[in-house]
């Protein structure tokens, strides 16, 4: 339970209906925050949903490509926390127009309402000149940060897990879909609690303690990714075998997810960070207070709360079914 209640505050969430944005917006509106969801539309996920029936949340219906729409949205809130973003590439969804345009307009926006407090959430080995697109657009988001006239804080988070992530729900639903399931051998993770995030983004956002500070976050437990894997596997009760696979062909399948599902198993900048692991931070150069220093383990305990319900990938997850049920209509 955080410690940052205070004075009720009005504090706006871009990308407030999805993993992280909603698990900030859940302890906001538990502690008598007014908080305003932005998001481009109605997100119809389940996660989604339980996030839009919130007490205290409003749902405003602009992107972050809306520079005036932001500046409005923004209005009368003391903070703003920046958490949209994408993990793959999509028609005008690149992530040059996300990561930086959009920062780019939310700053802009921030600074023409009058928000005195910004926390964004970039990626823990976000670097610039690294070749891969993006690492460098998180860089870009961060710098734009640095470079504003708000009392800014700046979150790296690595690989993160809890109640709706992409991490739990994708590997569980794998380890239900698939008969056999494919490694990445002793690359490490340090997974983090996104409830550990959630209480350092109040840190900054309610009480001010992280001003301009660039700060790093990773979970206190360091395994393999398989080890990971098998753990989740071990407490959902599967058992597939586990076969390594080189990092080509994790690569392969993940062009395929991308180009046939519509949230992929995996993605290429997943793989790409899997394959440097997530492990050791990259130009973060400020510690966190010891209090704030993520302490949940990844255990069996931990799995278990963010398991999504139990079963395999659908075939409404397919693009091509969308399209097919589209088009019966």
């Amino acid at each position: 339970m955080s410690g940052h209640q205070g004075a009720p505050m009005r504090v706006a969430v871009t990308g407030g209906t999805g993993f992280v944005g909603g698990h900030l917006a859940a302890r906001l509106s538990q502690q008598g925050h007014q908080v305003v969801l932005l998001a481009r539309g109605v997100d119809q996920r389940p996660w989604a949903r339980q996030v839009l029936r919130l007490p205290h949340a409003t749902l405003v219906r602009v992107g972050i490509g809306d520079a005036d729409g932001l500046a409005r949205a923004f209005a009368g809130c003391q903070a703003v926390a920046h958490c949209a973003g994408i993990n793959r590439q999509r028609g005008r969804q690149t992530y040059q127009a996300v990561h930086v345009q959009g920062t780019a307009n939310v700053v802009r926006a921030a600074e023409q309402a009058g928000v005195r407090r910004l926390a964004l959430l970039s990626f823990l080995r976000a670097r610039p000149g690294c070749g891969w697109a993006y690492h460098e657009s998180k860089w870009a988001a961060e710098e734009l940060v640095r470079a504003s006239s708000l009392e800014w804080t700046v979150l790296k988070p690595g690989m993160m897990f809890g109640r709706g992530d992409h991490m739990l729900d994708h590997l569980s639903h794998a380890l239900h879909t698939f008969p056999v399931f494919a490694g990445v051998g002793r690359r490490r993770v340090r997974p983090l609690a996104v409830d550990d995030l959630v209480e350092v983004l109040c840190a900054a956002l309610l009480a001010g303690r992280l001003p301009r500070r660039t700060v790093a976050l990773t979970g206190p437990t360091e395994l393999g990714f398989d080890q990971a894997a098998r753990l989740v596997a071990d407490v959902i009760g599967k058992h597939p075998p586990f076969v390594r696979a080189p990092i080509g062909v994790h690569y392969m399948l993940a062009w395929l997810a991308e180009r046939l599902m519509t949230v992929p198993l995996i993605s290429l900048a997943q793989v790409r960070i899997l394959a440097e692991q997530v492990v050791q931070p990259t130009l973060a150069p400020d510690s966190l207070p010891a209090d704030l220093v993520p302490s949940t383990p990844f255990d069996r305990h931990s799995i278990r709360a963010g398991l999504p319900d139990p079963g395999p990938f659908q075939l409404a997850e397919l693009r091509c079914w969308r399209r097919l049920q589209h088009g019966m209509r």
